[in-house]
């Protein structure tokens, strides 16, 4: 029955961009594979797949595609790819697996809490906060510049990171290209995880703000 009500209706899973994000996932496992020991395929597969999560979305909205499985599928995505590529970084950087762990926490937690609480909540209460009321906050949830700048930054420190493993890059003023990266790309990493901390406080309020109207309407 369920397989014939979703061949009778729109084939959501064919939808542009969830084509786009299963490509995705198989750029990531591609370069899942290759980590270990071929830098340029692994990076080269990696970079591309954390390049395309600005296209599905652009898709989404050009093609009127937007579907809560394309939003959860880019979610996942992103959450799952950081986390092998940090799983990775912890063999190559054993005195600071500590705080790679704790990263891959927060990025699971923050993520999924603030999620789950966006799903849950919806519009039905002004009691929820919204920090999009905040003047930076707002710039950035409307300004989609800034969102990829702080995605980019993230993503460009920890691919960094990896490739410093193995190759310096070209030199630039007595550095190499890769580390000048990571050097800069550092900063916009611990503003992302302390937005990410400041999502997961919102989250768990918001969680907090519907429990008690819960147990509010079974009294």
């Amino acid at each position: 029955m369920l397989k014939e009500t979703i061949m009778t209706e729109e084939n959501i899973f064919l939808f542009v961009p969830n084509l786009i994000g299963y490509a995705r996932i198989v750029l990531a496992i591609i370069s899942f594979y290759f980590m270990p020991t071929h830098y340029t395929i692994a990076a080269t597969c990696y970079v591309v797949s954390s390049l395309l999560d600005a296209f599905d979305g652009h898709a989404a909205r050009m093609l009127n595609q937007g579907t809560k499985f394309g939003g959860m599928l880019d979610q996942l995505t992103d959450r799952c790819g950081t986390m092998g590529l940090c799983a990775v970084l912890c063999t190559f950087y054993p005195n600071w697996m500590f705080w790679i762990i704790m990263s891959m926490c927060i990025d699971i937690f923050c993520h999924w809490i603030y999620l789950h609480s966006s799903i849950l909540q919806g519009k039905t209460s002004h009691k929820f906060i919204d920090m999009s009321e905040n003047p930076i906050m707002n710039v950035y949830y409307t300004n989609r510049p800034v969102l990829f700048f702080m995605c980019a930054g993230n993503e460009a420190f920890y691919a960094s990171l990896y490739l410093v493993n193995f190759i310096e890059g070209p030199i630039i003023a007595g550095l190499g290209l890769f580390r000048i990266i990571l050097y800069f790309s550092l900063p916009i990493a611990v503003v992302k995880t302390a937005i990410s901390l400041l999502h997961c406080v919102v989250a768990a309020r918001n969680l907090g703000i519907i429990d008690v109207n819960d147990r509010k309407k079974g009294n």
